[in-house]
C-alpha cells in the first residue's frame, strides 16, 4: 500500500502542477482583455476645456472603451466558470479514486489535501485580482452612464406649471439596463461565497458611487422626488444581490432623499426614527435649491449644535 500510495500521489501532485498552471494562465490571459479595456478608458480622460469635435471624439471613443470592457468583462466571468468546472473536477476525482489509495497510509491524505489547496492559491489569485477589475470596469461605465446622461434639470425642474414627471430618469434607466446586461454572466457564473463576495462588494461601491453623484446637484421639490424615484429603482435592481447589508443601505439612501421633499420646518421629523443618517443627510440638506433663502443652515445649527 505504502509504494502504491507513493506512486498515485506523485501522479496526482504532477495533475495538480498542470491543472493549476493551466487555470491560472486561462484566468490571466481572460484579465488581459480588461486590462486592455482599462487603458482605452484611461487614455480619453479630458479636462474641461475642450473643443467639441475633441469631445464627440473622445465620447465616441470612450464608448468604444465601454464595450470593450463589458466583453472583457463577460469574458472573464466565462473563464471563472469553466475554471469553477476544472477544479470540481479535479475534487471529484481526489474524492472517489485518490483519497481511498491514500487513507490507509499516515498523513498521506493530509498532505495531499495541503497540496491541492496549495495548487489552487495561485488561480485563487489570478481571480480575485480579476473579479476586482470587473467591479472596476462595471463602475467606470456606472459612472460615464450617469456623468453623460444626468441633466442638472432633472433634480432641478423648472416650475413651469407642467405636471412633476414621477419615472426615472433617463440616466437611471441606462445604469439599470448595463447592470441588468452585464450581470448576468456573473450570475451564471459565480456560485456560493464567491458570488455573495462579489455582489456585495459592487453593491457597497454603487451605493458610494451614487451617493457621490447626488452631491453634484442641487434639488427642489420636484427634482427630490425624481431622485427618490430613482433610489427606488436602484433599490429594486440591488435585491437581485441577495446582501441584506446592500437592501438595508439603499433604504437608508431612498429615506435621506426625503430632505429634498418635506417642509423645512418638518426636517427635524426624518431623523427621529433613523438618527444614524443624521451625518449624511446634513450633507444633503445643503444641496436644496432653498437652503440658504430658508436658512436651513441656522435651523439644523439649532436643532443639533454639534451640526457643521
Amino acid at each position: 500500500p505504502a509504494t502504491l500510495s507513493a506512486n498515485v500521489r506523485a501522479v496526482f501532485t504532477c495533475l495538480l502542477d498542470q491543472v493549476g498552471s493551466y487555470i491560472t494562465e486561462g484566468l490571466e490571459r481572460a484579465r488581459d482583455s480588461l486590462n486592455e479595456a482599462a487603458a482605452m478608458r484611461e487614455r480619453f480622460v479630458l479636462g474641461t476645456s475642450v473643443s467639441r469635435r475633441v469631445a464627440a471624439a473622445a465620447a465616441s471613443a470612450a464608448e468604444a472603451a465601454a464595450a470593450a470592457g463589458e466583453s472583457g468583462f463577460r469574458s472573464f466571468m466565462v473563464a471563472v466558470q469553466r475554471c469553477g468546472s476544472s477544479v470540481a473536477i479535479v475534487q471529484q476525482y481526489f474524492g472517489n479514486s485518490v483519497s481511498r489509495i491514500l487513507l490507509p497510509v499516515e498523513g498521506a491524505h493530509a498532505s495531499a489535501c495541503e497540496e491541492m489547496s496549495t495548487a489552487m492559491s495561485s488561480a485563487e489569485g489570478a481571480a480575485y485580482k480579476g473579479l476586482q477589475q470587473c467591479i472596476e470596469t462595471v463602475m467606470a461605465e456606472v459612472e460615464r452612464l450617469l456623468s453623460a446622461e444626468q441633466k442638472a434639470t432633472d433634480y432641478r425642474p423648472p416650475d413651469d406649471g407642467n405636471p412633476s414627471d414621477h419615472r426615472p430618469t433617463s440616466a437611471c434607466t441606462r445604469v439599470v439596463a448595463y447592470l441588468t446586461r452585464v450581470l448576468e454572466s456573473a450570475f451564471t457564473a459565480l456560485e456560493g461565497l464567491n458570488k455573495q463576495a462579489f455582489l456585495t462588494e459592487l453593491g457597497n461601491r454603487l451605493h458610494k458611487g451614487l451617493v457621490n453623484h447626488c452631491q453634484k446637484f442641487t434639488f427642489n421639490t420636484n427634482g427630490g422626488l425624481r431622485l427618490k424615484r430613482d433610489v427606488t429603482e436602484y433599490g429594486e435592481f440591488v435585491r437581485n444581490f441577495n446582501a441584506p447589508t446592500i437592501d438595508e443601505k439603499f433604504e437608508l439612501l431612498g429615506i435621506m432623499t426625503n430632505v429634498f421633499v418635506l417642509a423645512p420646518e418638518s426636517l427635524s421629523t426624518l431623523f427621529d426614527g433613523t438618527p444614524s443618517i443624521r451625518k449624511d443627510a446634513q450633507k444633503f440638506i445643503q444641496l436644496r435649491e432653498d437652503y440658504k433663502s430658508a436658512k436651513l443652515g441656522d435651523k439644523l445649527r439649532s436643532l443639533w449644535p454639534t451640526s457643521s
